[in-house]
């Protein structure tokens, strides 16, 4: 019967391990993000479980597991958090519950390219998964430059555009749409993106000049007109050309400038709906606060009417027990009376049979 019984608590004790244990999914696919918008990093549980009273951690992987996002204790601790993140990362507590530890990470940028791994454990199991980002950067509009001619009249132009990730493909097109071969390439990466330079050599006049960068569904376009009834003297050429490349780099000023004013607008209204949650925390945190003090307070009450009525009938019962003593003492007092009666009563019998006796023999004398 022990046996049995031993059998059958070790394979209820195997269904309860396998029961607690779970899977770590996340996407298989490269996960693409635009910078200045919202990206879901999915991660879940498999089978659907609860993750609520367990810890949740996002690294990045590629950064010697630097804390993403931490949930822990049913709470948010991001103390160590990188200083990139700081109010841009969230989980959604009603997700937790179906399983979904998908992080949202606001206002991507280029620097949040990378490794991600998605870390949950319980009290008795763990595991992980990894998941990668790209993001995609839209850089500033291509900007053409003359830079001269050539000994055979040969007009020089150079385009140049910014801020692209990952590196753009950049091309030259003429009127028709045939492609041109760049003399030569640069490019750049720097923490903003990729800063790519083409230049080319236009030998024909009667024609104009596209600079395009493209990236998957991004693409950005400026022209330049070469064309002219009367392509010499040079002096027309260069005028139209240095105007219209002035009015292309006024316009890219323009459009940085706004980006980077958009940017602040939405760094300032992130910074703005942080300090907002910060705020509806410390409120629920004063009104919980409250709760318990009332409870307290409650309690209190609860325990001084306890022990006032404690009191008061430990005070009656004491009473009850004196009054008992004391009728007990008068009833004692009284016994004590009627046997002191009840001996000199005795005493006086005695007595009289004495007398008596002693009468009856001094008459038998």
């Amino acid at each position: 019967m022990n046996f049995i019984f031993l059998i059958l608590l070790i394979i209820s004790g195997i269904t309860y391990s396998r029961s607690d244990r779970y899977e770590v999914v996340s996407p298989a696919d490269t996960v693409f993000a635009v910078a200045g918008e919202d990206v879901i990093l999915p991660c879940s549980v498999k089978p659907s479980i609860s993750v609520v009273d367990m810890r949740v951690e996002w690294f990045r992987s590629d950064l010697k597991n630097s804390v993403v996002h931490l949930y822990e204790d049913h709470d948010d601790r991001n103390t160590e958090q990188l200083q990139s993140y700081r109010g841009r990362t969230k989980l959604n507590p009603q997700e937790l519950q179906r399983g979904d530890a998908s992080l949202k990470l606001s206002s991507v940028q280029v620097s949040d390219e990378g490794r991600y791994k998605c870390f949950i454990q319980s009290k008795s199991w763990s595991d992980y998964a990894f998941l990668d980002i790209s993001v995609e950067a839209v850089g500033s509009p291509p900007v053409i430059t003359v830079d001269g001619f050539d000994q055979s009249g040969g007009l020089h132009l150079q385009c140049e555009s910014e801020g692209w990730n990952p590196e753009p493909f950049l091309e030259w097109l003429n009127s028709e749409g045939a492609s041109l071969s760049s003399e030569k390439t640069e490019m750049q990466r720097n923490t903003d993106g990729f800063r790519v330079k083409h230049s080319i050599t236009v030998q024909h006049r009667d024609d104009k000049i596209h600079c395009r960068v493209r990236l998957r569904h991004h693409m950005l376009e400026t022209l330049i007109l070469t064309s002219s009834k009367s392509f010499n003297p040079w002096r027309k050429l260069i005028i139209l050309s240095t105007i219209v490349a002035v009015l292309v780099v006024i316009s890219g000023i323009l459009l940085a400038v706004f980006v980077r004013k958009n940017r602040e607008y939405n760094t300032r209204q992130n910074e703005y709906r942080r300090k907002k949650e910060e705020h509806s925390k410390l409120q629920k945190e004063k009104v919980r606060i409250q709760q318990e003090h009332e409870k307290l307070q409650e309690e209190k009450k609860r325990k001084q009417q306890e022990y006032s009525e404690l009191l008061q009938n430990e005070n009656q019962r004491i009473k009850q027990e004196r009054d008992t003593i004391l009728e007990e003492k008068v009833r004692i007092q009284r016994e004590h009376e009627k046997r002191e009666e009840e001996k000199n009563r005795i005493q006086q019998e005695r007595d009289q049979l004495l007398e008596e006796k002693r009468k009856q023999q001094g008459e038998f004398i």
